[in-house]
């Protein structure tokens, strides 16, 4: 599966601690990340995360462009709750999940569930659904 992370300054800290508490399930899944999340968890955790540019620079918009296609299966995403921090990007991505379907979680208690649910399979059904997912790359190989 395509896991997205994107958290927000005050929380890079709580999405590093979270990926070091889940390494293990996360090692089994494909990791994109915002940049400087991605860096921070990559180092504390070893993990192979494809970094994207900065959030605010584009790195959600990158992010919310893959939801469009499909292409992510789940996005954590540990927002500040601060009012100042939400903007027209924010609200993109947002969108971009519920129009695919996407499971997101803006914080640690829901990223648990999804986490969790992740590894005891309950999020197979999106295999079916991301165009690039090992499901979908056999049957385009098989002959009709």
């Amino acid at each position: 599966m395509d896991i997205a992370l994107i958290a927000d300054d005050t929380k890079k800290e709580l999405m590093t601690q979270f990926c070091i508490a889940y390494c293990g399930i996360l090692s089994k899944h494909k990791i994109c990340a915002t940049n400087i999340t991605g860096k921070y968890v990559s180092e504390a955790t070893g993990l192979q995360i494809e970094r994207l540019l900065p959030g605010k620079q584009g790195g959600t918009q990158q992010i919310t462009s893959r939801l469009s296609y499909n292409e992510i299966d789940v996005l954590l995403y540990f927002r500040s709750t601060s009012q100042d921090n939400f903007d027209e990007a924010d609200l993109n991505l947002l969108r971009m999940c519920d129009v695919h379907n996407v499971p997101i979680a803006t914080n640690i208690a829901t990223a648990e569930v999804l986490i969790c649910a992740l590894d005891r399979g309950d999020l197979d059904w999106r295999e079916i659904v991301n165009p690039r997912s090992n499901y979908n790359k056999r049957r385009r190989g098989m002959q009709y």
